[in-house]
């Protein structure tokens, strides 16, 4: 990976700021930072989570329709991507640490999809998910990052490393 690094959001970023410590009315300053490291090019998120975002009934999915950062959702048809999340279903599938409910949610959810993308693209993934080396009930996001070499990181982390400073 080459210059600055690049972060892709998981939903549970945008969802927890929205419903949590970085409320539309308590830190507007959160999203402008948003907006303004997407339109920089140093965060950006996936088209899987655009729209389940928007299915949402609330400020959150006003916020991404009303397209705050609508050129910050990536396309994940692509055949890098594409090849990069049949490895990981492989590898989700033959795992037999994981019940069969955890691989059916994984193989019909986008967080698959999410670290696909940030392997392909060398980005970071920001999620809120923690590694559990014996998770069964379901696939965190930092275990496949991990079996896959995918460097992840938690909002507050990546806020600091892009030098966002709320005052």
């Amino acid at each position: 990976m080459t210059g600055d690094p690049v972060y892709v959001l998981d939903a549970n970023v945008f969802i927890e700021a929205a419903r949590r410590y970085y409320a539309f009315d308590v830190a507007p300053a959160f999203w402008t930072s948003l907006v303004h490291h997407a339109a920089q090019s140093r965060i950006q998120s996936i088209d899987k989570i655009k729209e389940e975002l928007e299915r949402g009934n609330d400020e959150l999915a006003d916020w991404i329709k009303s397209g705050n950062m609508s050129d910050a959702f990536a396309s994940t048809d692509q055949e890098d991507i594409i090849n990069i999340f049949g490895e990981m279903m492989q590898w989700v599938q033959g795992n037999a640490q994981f019940y069969d409910a955890a691989k059916s949610q994984f193989a019909s959810g986008v967080d698959g999809w999410l670290v696909a993308y940030a392997k392909a693209k060398y980005c970071i993934v920001v999620t809120h998910e923690e590694y559990h080396p014996d998770a069964k009930n379901r696939v965190p996001i930092p275990n496949v990052c991990r079996a896959f070499d995918v460097r992840y990181v938690d909002t507050f982390q990546m806020l600091r490393d892009l030098g966002v400073r709320f005052m």
